[in-house]
């Protein structure tokens, strides 16, 4: 009864008629990004942040999080009409999706991704509320040694997960690591490696690096491939599906749901991990797996509802543990600590409503998401029309006026145009930068944390493995590495992450 109240409390939080609007802005404008191929989530999110510095802590959450999961309906959308992916997350739904569209049958298919979605959005937010109090109070227990111990585990599943070359990733995390210790130590006040610079005396801003990295990296990117979009449908019709597509579908959509809530919650899974598991089980499932690709129906409401599914549980480590498991929850991190709130299981106890409204806004927005998406798919079709390089001046444009704004230095408009380069330059080397920023973030927290531990057992490092729950947290990150070094495992974690 205690959690339908506090429940009742998020919502009464949620529904006031600011947060309902910044609610509705963040799944708008995450479908927009998500129907047009080149942007994404990250990219928008960075921009965005400093927009929300004159925003209420949670109207600028309930913003930022629309944006995400927004972002996985839009994607199918792209994916059905254009077979452009305009998610990562989406690039499965491709292959039954498009040619469900092939054969007339496009209003079905984002029918059926849209009504996926909300189910696997509305029980997400369910268990994310059920498991919220339960992981905050042991998180509570948690010392400086566990936390230090939660990150390692939380940056060696990062790794494991990460899409492409494991040493690549690796490489990633560790510069992120490294980028994390520019600027002033708080113990001895000495500055570290910021070269006589003033502007890197507390070291690289959070905006500048996430905005170059994803934003600006992406435009050199997407203008350097060029992205051409020859859009199958002018109108699409009998959006509602049939009862025999509800027949095939509900069974997906319910294994899709489980198994994007479950890897969601995982570091660096989320949403595009999930996608490509669940369309892997259900061509395993399959009676015939040969209709696959052909246009099964499966094959969009699986995935459809483990990518949605996966996005919202990933705000579990995050809202209750204070750990971001991915790129997107990175930026949250930031978000929270422009408004001065520190992630972590106190945010509960400290702030419950804005704890509890941002879970609450979670259900408003996949509700707003299908009244949105299934009226107004001819909209979308005409944007998909609009072209990549009429869009891209605009969005450089903001990207500058957002980093400018934040300290109204120009140089760190130009660190920004050094990131984007850095991360086109990774683009091209196949090199993920999420790990990157994931590094970058849990860095100074890691070493925080260290010197803590070590500070509070007199320098001793056995402190790390004398604590039951810290040891345990050691052995499962280092089981992890083990398992990955197994010849099968690794041949298993190339054929997932393949997406030709």
């Amino acid at each position: 009864m205690e959690l339908f109240s506090q429940l009742g409390h998020g919502f009464e939080a949620a529904l006031t008629l600011s947060n309902l609007g910044y609610c509705l802005l963040g799944v708008t404008l995450g479908t927009l990004v998500g129907v047009l191929p080149g942007l994404g989530p990250v990219a928008t999110i960075a921009m965005l942040l400093p927009a929300t510095y004159g925003q209420p802590p949670l109207s600028a959450l309930i913003m930022l999080a629309g944006i995400y999961y927004g972002a996985q309906y839009g994607g199918s959308t792209s994916a059905i009409l254009v077979n452009l992916p305009g998610e990562s997350s989406s690039v499965v739904t491709c292959l039954d999706g498009h040619a469900m569209a092939r054969k007339g049958r496009a209003g079905a298919a984002l029918g059926i991704a849209a009504l996926g979605s909300f189910f696997a959005g509305t029980v997400a937010t369910l268990l994310i509320a059920a498991l919220a109090e339960p992981l905050s109070n042991l998180a509570l227990k948690f010392g400086p040694a566990e936390y230090f111990s939660l990150m390692v585990l939380g940056l060696v599943a990062a790794v494991v997960l990460a899409n492409g070359s494991l040493v690549k990733a690796v490489a990633m995390t560790v510069l992120g690591l490294l980028l994390g210790l520019i600027g002033t130590d708080v113990n001895s006040g000495t500055e570290r490696y910021s070269f006589g610079i003033p502007e890197l005396s507390d070291g690289f801003g959070f905006v500048v690096v996430s905005m170059g990295l994803f934003g600006i990296a992406e435009i050199i990117h997407n203008l350097e491939k060029g992205i051409e979009r020859n859009v199958f449908a002018t109108a699409v019709g009998g959006i509602w599906p049939t009862r025999a597509d509800f027949k095939a579908a509900w069974k997906p959509v319910l294994r899709g749901t489980f198994l994007g809530s479950l890897l969601g919650v995982l570091p660096g899974g989320g949403a595009i991990l999930s996608s490509f598991a669940a369309y892997t089980i259900e061509k395993k499932l399959a009676k015939d797996p040969s209709r696959f690709g052909q246009g099964a129906i499966e094959g969009v409401a699986a995935p459809e509802s483990a990518n949605n599914a996966g996005a919202q549980t990933s705000f579990i480590p995050l809202l209750t543990l204070g750990i971001p498991p991915n790129a997107v929850m990175a930026l949250m991190v930031g978000a929270m600590m422009i408004h001065g709130i520190v992630p972590g299981p106190q945010v509960m106890t400290e702030k419950p409503e804005l704890f509890w409204g941002l879970i609450a806004s979670m259900w408003i927005g996949n509700l707003l998401l299908v009244l949105l998406n299934m009226p107004l798919i001819g909209i979308w079709i005409r944007l998909l029309r609009v072209p990549y390089h009429v869009l891209y001046p605009a969005i450089l444009v903001f990207c500058c006026i957002g980093i400018y704004s934040v300290n109204q230095s120009t140089i760190e408009v130009a660190f920004a145009v050094g990131f984007g380069l850095l991360g086109w330059m990774f683009i091209k080397l196949h090199c993920e930068p999420a790990p990157l920023l994931l590094g970058f973030v849990l860095g100074p927290l890691m070493e925080e944390n260290l010197r803590r531990a070590l500070l509070l057992a007199h320098g001793d490092p056995t402190v790390f493995v004398t604590r039951g729950l810290s040891l345990a947290l050691l052995l499962i990150a280092l089981a992890l590495i083990v398992i990955l070094v197994l010849p099968s495992v690794r041949k298993t974690r190339e054929v997932a992450f393949h997406e030709d």
